[in-house]
């Protein structure tokens, strides 16, 4: 027998949008009596329901006019109360069902996610390494780890809690929690924060906090606070709202002061239901929701289309945003009889076993060149230090510049660049050279911001974690004026918040931005590389790791807003004409929600318009490759 489906997933559908099931239901209900000849019950079925939905919705009318929200809920509520009061039972029912229908389209659209932190906290540590007094692992949940207890961090998991390193050395990855580009470097006594990833060794670490007191709790929390705090949006039919609802209610004002007859006025309301309003907005995003989808950008609801349209000011990250995220051998410096191309060889040649992120980058570096690898033997490798190698016979070392005067005389520290890094090496106790390796700028960083700049964003940020000499470095190369460096989490919602010029959009990735894209009005976040954190907490996230992406999606939102007020504007005309003449007594109550129903058809195949593609929205930026590193001859 085939499996049977959950019935959860369907009572939490029906739970969500009950209005629309339960109209449903009682339009069939009352269809049936109707065909047995009952039609005085159908009526009772059909203005009873009715009835109890104008109230709800009164009730819920009353208590927004409280709150000083003045909606498009308003004229619903009145066309359906006027309709069971003169007897039109039918046309009640049609526009409740067009509300409800209208309504549920918004929420999907909206796509409201209940558990938004659901995967942040899921990626948070359930557990830690704890070593015993016999010095025995035990795995407890982590917030059993008291202060001064001493935790196992194997190579590539995340750091449980604050600590102090134990270890004789470390080498972890800050990224994530300060957005710090490189490895890091640690010795014996140095502080560690919870987030952070360990590099290929097992580390020993003293906590130094409890799980709750932790930097990555404190991230967490962060992330909560600004979700919380974060402006509601006013939705866009609203803005249309009140002109509409006082210009509705005075021309069947007029019709019933004028005939005399109450009944004028309801054909009037009938035909003046928000639907097209209700309607327009909601199909419209979702068309933009569906092209961003296919240009590899998921946008959780419409309300972020229409920010995007309007948006002033855009923030970016700089590690893993508008740089690639991952250390890149750059340049090689000779320093002896050794060409540039014969230091990378057996650079690449030493580090061909090691784990150590810069034996990657090395390595892709002399692949790229076209630069053979030599055969290797007796590797050995200085945890946080450096390694040691025999390449065709001679003694390679590489690694800091510390570990390369232990192992030779004459080697001088290399000038640097903001955000540069060093691996010096020495061959057969002869210092010959360094290579250089950097976070390199993204290859269409700069036509994004020129894009976005073109497309109305006024004003461009920098916030990073970085220090000064590196923020400087990238922002010079992208023409960004506005920047900030060392912050924290907490420094960039405090910076995002000090914004006037909004809305504000902010691009970033990794735990460290989650709380900056939850605060901002857009967040958007590169999460190609699994970011789980500020992909849950931003409201857009863009899967291919292309930054171009951004100023796709904001064209989409622009092109969406475009066609839902065109769509508006259609469905308004139309309602304004039919209102008009039905105040002159042509069209009956039934007749104008039939006639009502045409206009939503002729706004929703309008706004359907959004889901083809557009020569606005189609476009990319070229990514151009990246330039291979500079090996001196």
């Amino acid at each position: 027998m085939p499996e049977r489906l959950p019935a959860a997933p369907y009572r939490h559908l029906i739970r969500r949008y009950w209005m629309v099931v339960a109209t449903v239901v009682i339009a069939a209900a009352g269809g049936v009596l109707f065909a047995v000849g009952s039609g005085h019950a159908a009526s009772w079925v059909w203005g009873g329901y009715s009835a109890i939905i104008a109230l709800i919705e009164g009730v819920r009318m009353i208590r927004s006019l409280i709150d000083h929200r003045f909606g498009i809920d308003i004229l619903a509520v009145l066309a359906i109360g006027s309709t069971v009061a003169v007897g039109e039972y039918l046309a009640s029912l049609i526009i409740v069902l067009m509300l409800a229908g209208g309504r549920a389209l918004e929420d999907f659209a909206r796509g409201r996610a209940e558990a938004e932190l659901r995967a942040l906290l899921s990626r948070e540590p359930r557990t830690a390494h704890r070593l015993t007094v016999r010095d025995q692992i035990e795995d407890v949940p982590i917030d059993t780890i008291a202060v001064g207890d001493r935790v196992i961090v194997k190579s590539g998991e995340m750091v449980p809690v604050d600590g102090i390193i134990s270890s004789e050395a470390a080498v972890v990855d800050l990224s994530s929690i300060t957005g710090e580009s490189m490895p890091v470097s640690l010795r014996r006594n140095d502080t560690v924060a919870s987030g952070a990833v360990n590099g290929s060794s097992v580390i020993t670490i003293a906590a130094t906090a409890i799980a709750a007191d932790s930097q990555y709790q404190g991230i967490v929390g962060l992330v909560r606070q600004a979700s919380a705090n974060r402006a509601p949006v006013v939705r866009l039919a609203d803005r249309f709202a009140l002109p509409f609802t006082l210009l509705a209610l005075a021309i069947a004002g007029a019709a019933w002061y004028l005939s005399g007859d109450p009944r004028r006025a309801a054909e009037v309301l009938v035909l003046a239901t928000p639907c097209p309003l209700v309607l327009a907005a909601p199909v419209a995003f979702i068309g933009g929701m569906s092209q961003a989808a296919k240009a590899g950008i998921i946008v959780k609801g419409g309300a972020v289309l229409e920010l995007l349209s309007r948006a002033r000011t855009v923030v970016f990250d700089k590690t893993g945003t508008l740089t690639t995220g991952t250390p890149t051998v750059v340049a090689t410096r000779p320093a002896g009889r050794e060409s540039g191309a014969a230091l990378l060889q057996y650079a690449a040649s030493a580090e061909r076993f090691s784990s150590h992120v810069l034996a990657d980058s090395i390595a892709r570096a002399a692949e790229s060149a076209g630069i053979p690898l030599l055969p290797a033997e007796d590797a050995t490798e200085v945890e946080a230090r450096g390694v040691d190698a025999t390449v065709s016979g001679r003694r390679v070392s590489l690694g800091s510049l510390d570990f390369i005067r232990s192992r030779c005389q004459g080697a001088d520290a290399t000038p640097l660049s903001g955000g540069e890094l060093a691996i010096y090496v020495a061959i057969d106790g002869r210092f010959v050279g360094s290579i250089i390796a950097a976070d390199p700028v993204r290859p269409n960083a700069a036509s994004t911001i020129a894009q976005l700049r073109q497309q109305g964003i006024r004003s461009v940020h920098l916030l990073t974690g970085d220090a000064e000499p590196t923020a400087r470095a990238i922002a010079g190369q992208l023409a960004i004026t506005e920047i900030q460096w060392g912050c924290l989490p907490a420094d960039k919602v405090t910076a995002i918040r000090a914004i006037s010029d909004r809305p504000v959009v902010m691009v970033g990735d990794g735990v460290n931005d989650a709380p900056v894209l939850a605060a901002a009005d857009v967040g958007i976040a590169m999460g190609a590389r699994g970011a789980t954190a500020a992909s849950e907490s931003a409201s857009a996230v863009i899967v291919t790791d292309d930054i171009s992406s951004v100023v796709t999606v904001a064209r989409i939102g622009r092109r969406a807003v475009r066609i839902a007020l065109q769509s508006m504007t259609i469905g308004i005309a139309l309602s304004l004409g039919l209102m008009l003449i039905a105040a002159f007594g042509f069209i009956p109550a039934i007749l104008g929600a039939a006639l009502q129903e045409f206009v939503d058809l002729a706004t929703i195949l309008n706004a359907l318009r959004a889901l083809r593609p557009h020569e606005d929205t189609g476009r990319s930026t070229r990514i151009h490759p990246v330039p291979h590193p500079t090996i001196a001859s």
